[in-house]
């Protein structure tokens, strides 16, 4: 294949929609410009006489509609961000979206929700929505492909259920990613009454999942005929990180492409900041000499029953562990979301109830009544839900699927 690496610089704003094809050549001006496959850059590009004719803007028109029409059923996408790996965004993007779906006392109502998984090499929302392995068959047919329902109202999308089994291994280059990205924006069938949310997993960095799916869902928001009227969905980001310098200084360039892109962020969500469990869950050992070394012993039944005999309401109390010191350089995600002028949406911390409900597949806010990380997830999804209004009367028209 004839490949290069995709930038931000090199393929223009989102507003002008003048993506150079995959394999253009350095400093293309792009297939919308007037001097499309006449200009000096052009010289020996592959796509040059396509560019000249008018047949790749004619293109990116077309793949702009199919995009339209596929999303015209869709209310509010959020993007779920991050520059960094490991930082917990299938885990924030699931939960988002278990939480969404959730009829939980703590909910006004129970969205109809849709997730869409673009991390091509690493695919992890099915396990976190489905459980169990997270192998299931989509089915395609005259309306498109039918993604897999956790429940009548979360339905998952995944090229994970594309692949022989699941430790297969997806070598791909760019084209072939933005190609089954752009397949899955117009191609899944997301049911004739539409989403409330679609949330879209994705891989970390900035680099072809992310400037491609932006590039099309920009493509999806029409011209507004007259002021206030929606026009395709709500498309906007979440931006998750954790609290350690190294983090933040890759997620810091995730706000920059959110900017250069104009993609508008909701917020910033701090993960796994803090340890909180009840303290009868922790495990206690003490330093004993054995033979002349020095080993860790467990004692956790005698510190339990100590406590228990002495002070049992200890038992109940949740502990709380900062997991990283305070930022030397900096000033933490809350001077960052500051300085890039977005909320801080809060803080969710590292509970092993939370980690069970992804590994499970369970709704973790239904699952676990009292857990830590109960409460800052709910204040988040709520927050999103403020930044992202829906409701019966504001849903646009059931999907186009002519």
């Amino acid at each position: 294949e004839n490949y290069r690496t995709t930038t931000v610089e090199s393929f223009g704003t989102m507003e002008d929609d003048n993506a150079p094809p995959q394999n253009a050549n350095e400093k293309c001006v792009g297939p919308k410009a007037a001097t499309a496959g006449k200009a000096p850059s052009c010289e020996g590009c592959p796509n040059q006489s396509a560019c000249a004719s008018g047949a790749s803007a004619k293109a990116l028109d077309r793949d702009a509609e199919n995009v339209r029409k596929a999303l015209s059923g869709v209310s509010n996408v959020i993007l779920v961000l991050s520059g960094k790996g490991g930082v917990g965004k299938s885990t924030v993007a699931c939960q988002l979206a278990h939480t969404l779906a959730s009829d939980h006392d703590g909910m006004d109502e129970a969205y109809s929700v849709g997730v869409l998984d673009v991390d091509i090499c690493g695919p992890s929302a099915p396990r976190m929505l489905l459980g169990g392995n997270g192998r299931h068959r989509v089915h395609h047919s005259g309306s498109g492909w039918t993604p897999v329902y956790a429940h009548e109202n979360l339905a998952v999308m995944s090229i994970s259920f594309l692949l022989p089994d699941q430790d297969a291994a997806v070598c791909w280059r760019g084209p072939r990613k933005n190609g089954l990205i752009k397949q899955f924006l117009c191609e899944t069938d997301w049911g004739s009454e539409g989403l409330d949310y679609l949330i879209i997993d994705t891989p970390p960095g900035t680099s072809d999942e992310h400037i491609s799916t932006v590039q099309f869902l920009m493509s999806s928001i029409s011209e507004p005929v007259s002021e206030g009227e929606h026009n395709g969905p709500r498309v906007q980001a979440v931006v998750v990180t954790t609290g350690e310098e190294a983090s933040l200084a890759d997620v810091r360039k995730e706000m920059n492409f959110c900017k250069k892109t104009s993609l508008p962020v909701i917020g910033v969500i701090e993960n796994m900041s803090t340890f909180q469990t009840p303290l009868k869950n922790l495990k206690f050992q003490k330093t004993q000499d054995m033979h002349g070394n020095q080993c860790e012993v467990d004692c956790t039944a005698e510190i339990i029953e100590l406590i228990q005999s002495r002070c049992p309401e200890l038992l109940d109390v949740t502990v709380n562990s900062n997991l990283f010191p305070p930022p030397s350089i900096g000033g933490g995600a809350k001077a960052m979301t500051q300085k890039f002028k977005v909320p801080y949406l809060g803080c969710l911390p590292m509970d092993p109830n939370l980690l069970k409900a992804c590994d499970e597949g369970l709704c973790f806010v239904e699952s676990f009544d009292y857990s830590p990380a109960i409460r800052p997830l709910q204040s988040i999804v709520e927050s999103i839900i403020k930044s992202a209004p829906c409701s019966t009367e504001t849903r646009p028209n059931s999907m186009i699927t002519d």
